[in-house]
């Protein structure tokens, strides 16, 4: 049996759409739910210089979730692969999971930046990062992914 999952908390960004490049010169907090939590269910997690943020790509339309393959951001010069050889957000369950640097941690809200989610995004879960998480052993990557990234985080 598949649980459901809610959200615990939501994004506050002055991003309001879901523009492809840019991310690092965005500040987002992630405000946690009060009703639900205490705030010392975030204790600790200051000691953290980074966390890994798993929300939903909410404005997606259920209709539009890719299934096969496609280009990457549609670009002609990129191979076509599949949707699970790619971090687009059509994708199926609309996930996204996300490294981002947590600045401040204040009660109930983690300040961020770096988090590639727009206002209002639902968040699923929160985990700090720790170095040992981070892949063993070589990183294989094709060029275009190099290519697609240029510009995502600055």
């Amino acid at each position: 049996m598949i649980e459901q999952v809610e959200p615990i908390g939501y994004v506050r960004s002055t991003r309001s759409e879901a523009v492809d490049d840019g991310w690092d010169e965005v500040t987002a907090s992630i405000g946690l739910d009060a009703d639900r939590y205490d705030p010392r269910a975030l204790a600790g997690l200051e000691d953290f210089s980074h966390v890994e943020v798993v929300y939903l790509f909410h404005r997606v339309d259920p209709d539009s979730v890719q299934r096969g393959a496609r280009r990457p951001r549609n670009n002609p010069a990129w191979p076509e692969v599949g949707i699970f050889a790619q971090r687009g957000k059509n994708r199926p369950n609309r996930l996204g999971v996300t490294v981002c640097a947590l600045t401040r941690v204040t009660g109930l809200t983690l300040t961020v930046t770096g988090l590639d989610a727009i206002d209002g995004t639902p968040v699923l879960d929160i985990k700090p990062w720790m170095a040992e998480f981070g892949p063993r052993g070589p990183v294989r990557q094709p060029p275009w992914s190099h290519e697609l990234m240029t510009a995502y985080w600055r």
